[in-house]
């Protein structure tokens, strides 16, 4: 890209270990899709044995196209479907080299020799290249997608439009709190906005409703009725779907029966003293109902409660801390009962994907309720003691965001590799019944799925290494297709060009998820041992191995690793990892979930958050001011500080912060007015104002969660909620200082070398 900078393009091409591959990769096939904790792969794997880095690559298959880059080409070849190797069945890329004069191709990934099907033939140039290669995305392009043939489909039949349906649990509670009315109010706005093929004017997406307490109640919306009709199932045991014809309805036909609906449920309701409320039930009620539209489709649950009535998926209270800190300790992140886990399976065998809104006000089991949502390719949002005043926005944003974002149905994802290493581990918001097949009832722009390698044989400088990632999925318009990523690696056989080449980033992603999917099953201090002895392993390697002689006292990190320690720290500080009485077990299991399929960006962010000075805003610039460390020391009384996640956003106030800043600010004359109960920054037509609120903006923009603003004043209560994401400080629950950390993995270091 033109923006590359000219020294490390200058490395690139003069470096005796990189070779330069013949290849136009688009920029759609920039680490935006996939990014590798390595570049340079070691050829040998005694290598990468004795340095611990793991080969794994994290994907994003459905990442957000920037407005300034091409949109995926789509390519057709009809009847006749994507163009394939014969042996290993990798698809048609940049990386299949045409040989006798374009009637015969060898596959780059297991070097078969494939005749070239008749209608795909084209002569070669000079130099063996298709005089057609820049005109075909497949073969000039690193991702573009296919247009499936019925060979791809289910039932070899095109598959209809998906649907979404929408599941209020209208319990006292929700009515109550206003909750069940805010939610009716916000589906009449959003229903406007579904997802539409771009070419589209309306979205093909059918949609339905039904409410809930201890039983179901399916509402037909059909667009000839006068009113909407209810109809009750009592039989949660055995649910059954009690309408087929007016349940799942095209939006713009049945508008006012729909608009109807949404009035009158609140007061259909508004007497309701019940209490108690079923799960298990509605999602296979929601799953039977796409499986009887013969359609895939989406589940959006609105839920507050632990499942206490009598059905399937009944859960008890089981918020033990005497598990704490104990080898049972594991029994809190995995589900009560194996009803959610085969749930989750049968969802995703009907293309069923589940997202959870959760707004508890106790224990809800969040280890069992966030299953199907996290198995399914959903997502979880949780609001914890909803108050309408100051939470309504923040849910809003998060439902609005989740309806309209770009997302492919009943996915199914491989991941092919050239000779030499393969694919043998995957994390993320995914179900497998074998070892290869990724199995995705939806995936989102925001999902991502961490690849871990294994060396079986050499690799070779000069073939490289490549990687193919291939998913088949379903539109928002019902059609099915094939999108492809791909990218070539280079290697090498000098330990030290593995530790240049690096991404600590990525690196972190990998370590967070394998450790969060490693807690279901030992206990955390043998996780966190396993952690801080392999950041050890990677860093006495490379002293050992590629770092210039020095005292043994000197702590040596190679360039690419320099924050590798205090992202472990971080790590090593999260609740899911930090066995202690005063974080809820829910918390533990929502953020274990959230980070599961957590793409790089956002696991950069929300384990090492951003923090902003604003005092020293240039109203003048648009630029961000630059980010400081996350520490105590780097605040001052003097200063306003701006620090986000990802999950929260807080805005810090020194005791001594300049009036002007908080006039303009917040409209008020001095620190002492300022209001600690706002979650939104007053609207003042002041440069302070719009340049903070744009920073706010731009920080929140491409984040799959809303963030919460809080206001903290410098010695007041609510500063020890802010000062747990200071993580460079020793943490308020336990875990270590960086400086702390860094010494004892110094120390590990040393008697490794000795």
């Amino acid at each position: 890209p033109a923006s590359l900078p000219g020294s490390l393009l200058k490395y690139l091409f003069s470096s005796a270990n990189f070779k330069c591959v013949p290849l136009n990769i688009s920029g759609n096939a920039s680490p935006r899709y996939i990014r590798c904790t390595t570049y340079c792969f070691p050829c040998t794997s005694d290598m990468a044995k004795q340095a611990q880095i793991p080969l794994a690559a994290v994907i994003k298959p459905f990442a957000t196209i920037p407005s300034n880059e091409t949109p995926l080409f789509l390519v057709n070849h009809g009847e006749n479907g994507p163009v394939r190797c014969n042996r290993c069945k990798a698809y048609m890329c940049p990386f299949m080299q045409f040989i006798e004069g374009g009637r015969r191709y060898q596959c780059g990934f297991c070097n078969c020799v494939n005749d070239v099907p008749p209608f795909y033939f084209q002569h070669l140039d000079h130099i063996g290249r298709r005089l057609d290669h820049y005109e075909k995305p497949e073969l000039s392009l690193g991702s573009y997608e296919y247009v499936a043939t019925l060979d791809y489909c289910r039932k070899n039949k095109p598959p209809n439009p998906p649907a979404f349906i929408f599941m209020i649990d209208v319990s006292y509670s929700n009515i109550k709190n206003g909750l069940v009315k805010l939610i009716c109010e916000e589906l009449k706005t959003v229903l406007e906005k579904l997802p539409k093929e771009e070419q589209e004017d309306t979205s093909a997406i059918r949609v339905g409703f039904i409410t809930y307490n201890k039983v179901l109640h399916f509402f037909n919306v059909k667009s000839n009725l006068a009113q909407p009709q209810m109809m009750v199932v009592t039989d949660v045991g055995e649910v059954f779907v009690p309408l087929l014809d007016g349940f799942l309805v095209n939006y713009q036909e049945s508008q006012s029966v729909i608009h109807n609906l949404l009035d009158q449920i609140p007061e259909m309701f508004a007497d309701s003293n019940e209490n108690e409320t079923v799960f298990a039930p509605v999602i296979q009620a929601g799953m039977e109902a796409l499986q009887a539209a013969d359609c895939p489709g989406k589940l959006f649950i609105f839920h507050s409660s632990l499942p206490t009535a009598e059905a399937p998926g009944k859960l008890k209270n089981r918020d033990d801390k005497k598990l704490i800190n104990t080898d049972k300790e594991k029994i809190l992140f995995q589900p009560q009962t194996n009803v959610y886990d085969s749930l989750a399976k049968d969802c995703v065998a009907h293309g069923c994907c589940v997202t959870l809104f959760l707004f508890p006000s106790q224990y809800v089991d969040v280890a069992s309720l966030g299953l199907v949502p996290q198995l399914t390719g959903g997502t979880l949002y949780k609001y914890n003691n909803f108050q309408m005043h100051m939470d309504s926005q923040q849910f809003l944003n998060d439902l609005r965001n989740d309806i309209e974002k770009k997302i492919g149905f009943d996915a199914i994802m491989r991941v092919r590799t050239s000779t030499g290493f393969r694919a043998t581990d995957f994390f993320g918001g995914i179900f497998m019944n074998n070892t290869t097949d990724v199995e995705m009832a939806a995936i989102d722009c925001d999902k991502a799925v961490t690849v871990e390698f294994k060396h079986d044989d050499k690799l070779g400088e000069d073939s490289g290494a490549l990687i193919q990632c291939a998913v088949l999925y379903t539109t928002v318009g019902g059609q099915r297709r094939l999108r492809i990523h791909n990218l070539s690696l280079n290697c090498s056989s000098q330990l030290a060009d593995l530790y240049k080449s690096c991404e600590t980033d990525a690196l972190i992603n990998f370590f967070a998820k394998s450790a969060f999917k490693a807690v279901l099953h030992q206990p955390l201090k043998v996780i966190r041992e396993i952690l801080v002895n392999q950041t050890a392993h990677m860093l006495a390697c490379y002293r050992k191995n590629c770092a210039s002689p020095s005292a043994a006292s000197q702590l040596i990190l190679p360039d690419s690793m320099k924050v590798l320690p205090v992202y472990m720290n971080c790590l090593l500080k999260n609740c899911v990892l930090l066995s202690r009485p005063e974080i809820s077990t829910d918390e533990r299991a929502y953020q274990r979930q959230l980070v599961m399929t957590m793409g790089v960006a956002d696991s950069q962010l929300f384990f090492y958050p951003q923090l902003l000075p604003i005092h020293t805003l240039d109203v003048k610039s648009t630029t961000l001011p630059a980010a400081i460390r996350c520490s105590e020391s780097r605040l001052s009384e003097e200063g306003i500080f701006l620090l986000a996640n990802g999950l929260n956003m807080f805005l810090w106030l020194g005791v001594s912060s300049p009036p002007e800043l908080i006039q303009g600010i917040f409209n008020v004359p001095s620190f002492a007015h300022v209001s600690t109960d706002m979650t939104l920054l007053p609207e003042v037509g002041n440069p302070y104002s719009q340049t903070l609120r744009m920073i706010m903006s731009i920080i929140q923009q491409k984040r799959p969660y809303s963030m919460k603003l809080t206001i903290v004043k410098q010695r007041e209560q609510p500063e020890m909620v802010f000062r747990q994401f200071l993580v460079e400080d020793k943490g308020l629950y336990g875990g270590s200082s960086y400086v702390d950390f860094l010494c004892c993995v110094h120390k590990e270091i040393c008697q490794l070398l000795n």
